[in-house]
């Protein structure tokens, strides 16, 4: 979850930390620090709970010297409150040693007590202060700072970024990772480390990506990397695709409301350079017909969010592909011992590619002999580096906690692998062509949806900023967009908010409505199934009967809605395997719309955060 950036370089550190920090906020925080070795060749520190602005705020008030050398901090809080004293950076070593940490130390507590028993004294609750004053200790015995952090790093059980500079090191920062991100960045005579190239991006667009179990040591001239051992190794280079410009708010509302707007572009990213002629093609799969051809099952894992797009991707791929797809949550997944061999491919879904729970279950299944492939928002991370194929989504940075155009770019790139492994299994037809067609179409109705319903249903948000509860219900495909309307009303609203299947309805879930419940229904398609249509417009007619308020999501000239609800959304026609895409959007709009006439962040909810990297 935490934001870390690094620097070393001629420039003034203070700004460089606090620029990529505000690009780390959407990660989530709740407490913010900076440390620099300043031009006299001392540590200086500040840290303070609340947002970035209260920490700028007292740098204003009371200055802190600058200097080339620095790290920074954005902490969400597991052990301990957020509080001052709990923020990061810690300091060792007669203060002399500053150390950030994303993730958790599992075994903080025997190393806590090892050392209070040598007479360490602490200050705060933090399992980081932990590693700071073992690193203090081990730095005491070698005077030597990347032999003692080495030495550090090896005592450490868990997940965990850790950055440390030392005032006897000037010009110097040292890292590590262990199932938490860490990235460099590559500049002239200056070097960076972030938890993304977020933290960077500004000032370069040349990175390097740093594997499991490594240590990396920067200077301004020089970047090495080493393994746990200290043996050198090779990291990966690579190009951000994107420019800062691509992750500010230019002139929106929100983060959330640019996101929003950014879906067709996002999705028409997603679909370029892989479809060719009337067929589906991803390069990335370019050799690998036999990871398709070889597999009686397929199981998707991801977390929220991203397991609804899985939900559609299970449709798409049973349908063209002809093979039978679980979801499986990822959490859940590798607790249960599941039933998993050579002949089994585990699709990954992350945006950030280094969702914890999701990189553990694809550990998991690879141990087990599963194939691996992750669908992925993030170059550099640490999901696609640990699965035999990726396929890339192209969204851009997102920088909105709650997941809006990621999730239409997920349900993009699982539409073009049902295709695609459709292709190389021979199991498409003929009505595939059309489909492949009409795929290329859906940045355009995307935005349709966009300019003829944003107003229409932010209007419609205002009048209900009072409600207390949502019901979402959807058959089909309808079902996991039910599910994300929801989840999104949820996430930035705060409001009780439930997503069910339409049959389920009268299995009990039609004991919640009364007299003013508003619930949202997705309709289906009736040129496509005249039968599941008129099983939602009853299941519409159960609710209204029992006073519900209905508001419909139908598609263009589908009149049979018309007399059972009291508002309808419009979206374009479209194949039943594509309507995801289109049905989310006003649900999208409307969360974002409730929360703003509520007066709520929506691009910084209370107790999330963008990249869960913690189990």
């Amino acid at each position: 979850m935490c934001g870390i950036v690094g620097y070393v370089g001629p420039r003034p550190s203070q700004d460089i930390l606090l620029a990529g920090l505000a690009r780390l906020e959407y990660r989530g925080y709740d407490s913010a620090g900076i440390a620099v070795i300043d031009e006299a060749g001392s540590l200086d520190m500040r840290k303070k709970a609340g947002k970035l602005a209260v920490l700028r705020d007292s740098l204003t008030d009371a200055a802190m010297p600058d200097g080339s050398t620095g790290i920074g901090h954005t902490r969400w809080a597991t052990h301990g409150g957020p509080t001052d004293v709990n923020a990061h950076p810690h300091l060792a070593d007669d203060d002399k040693l500053a150390v950030i940490h994303n993730g958790i130390i599992e075994n903080f507590a025997a190393l806590r007590d090892e050392l209070t028993a040598e007479g360490v004294t602490f200050l705060s609750e933090t399992d980081t202060e932990v590693a700071a004053a073992l690193l203090g200790r081990e730095y005491r015995a070698s005077e030597d700072l990347q032999t003692a952090f080495r030495n550090v790093v090896n005592r450490l059980e868990g997940a965990f970024t850790l950055l440390a500079m030392h005032e006897d090191h000037p010009g110097l920062v040292v890292g590590a990772r262990r199932n938490s991100p860490l990235v460099i960045g590559l500049g002239e005579g200056e070097n960076f480390l972030g938890s993304d190239v977020a933290a960077f991006v500004e000032h370069t667009r040349s990175a390097l990506a740093i594997g499991q179990d490594q240590i990396v040591a920067i200077t301004p001239a020089q970047v090495t990397v080493t393994d746990f051992d200290g043996n050198p190794v090779e990291a990966q280079p690579f190009e951000v695709s994107w420019d800062a410009a691509a992750a500010e708010k230019g002139g929106w509302s929100s983060f959330m409301a640019k996101e929003v707007a950014e879906q067709p572009e996002a999705v028409a990213n997603t679909i370029r350079g892989r479809v060719q002629g009337d067929q589906v093609v991803i390069p990335e799969l370019d050799g690998l017909d036999d990871l398709f051809t070889g597999i009686r099952r397929v199981i998707i894992t991801a977390c929220g969010t991203a397991s609804y797009a899985a939900l559609v991707g299970k449709y798409a791929i049973e349908q063209w592909a002809r093979v039978p797809v679980d979801v499986e949550l990822a959490h859940e997944f590798r607790y249960r011992d599941p039933v998993i061999g050579d002949d089994t491919l585990v699709v990954s879904i992350s945006q950030s590619g280094e969702t914890m729970d999701t990189l553990m279950a694809v550990k998991y299944a690879r141990e087990r002999g599963a194939r691996t492939l992750s669908v992925c928002n993030t170059q550099g991370a640490t999901i696609p580096r640990e699965s035999d194929a990726v396929v890339y989504t192209h969204a851009g940075p997102e920088v909105a906690v709650a997941s809006t155009k990621a999730f239409s770019a997920q349900i993009t790139a699982l539409l073009l692998l049902g295709l695609h492994m459709g292709r190389v299994r021979g199991s498409l037809d003929a009505s595939a062509a059309d489909v492949v067609a009409e795929l290329q179409e859906l940045p355009e109705k995307v935005a349709q949806v966009l300019a003829d319903e944003t107003e229409h249903v932010s209007q419609l948000a205002g009048w209900m900023a009072d409600t207390r509860s949502v019901l979402f219900l959807g058959r089909h495909v309808g079902y996991p967009i039910a599910l994300e309307g929801a989840l999104k009303l949820k996430e930035i609203s705060y409001i009780h908010a439930e997503g069910f299947a339409a049959g389920e309805l009268k299995h009990g879930p039609i004991a919640l409505i009364e007299p003013g419940q508003p619930v949202f229904v997705i309709v289906p398609s009736p040129r496509h199934s005249a039968l599941i249509h008129s099983k939602v417009v009853s299941n519409i007619q159960e609710i209204r009967a029992r006073g519900a308020r209905v508001i419909v999501v139908a598609e263009e000239g589908d009149a049979a809605v018309l007399p059972y609800a009291d508002e309808v959304i419009r979206i374009p026609l479209a194949s039943p395997l594509l309507e995801p895409l289109l049905a989310v959007v006003p649900l999208q709009i409307f969360a974002m719309a409730l929360a703003t006439a509520k007066g709520l962040d929506v691009d910084q909810p209370r107790n999330l955060a963008k990249s869960v990297t913690v189990e």
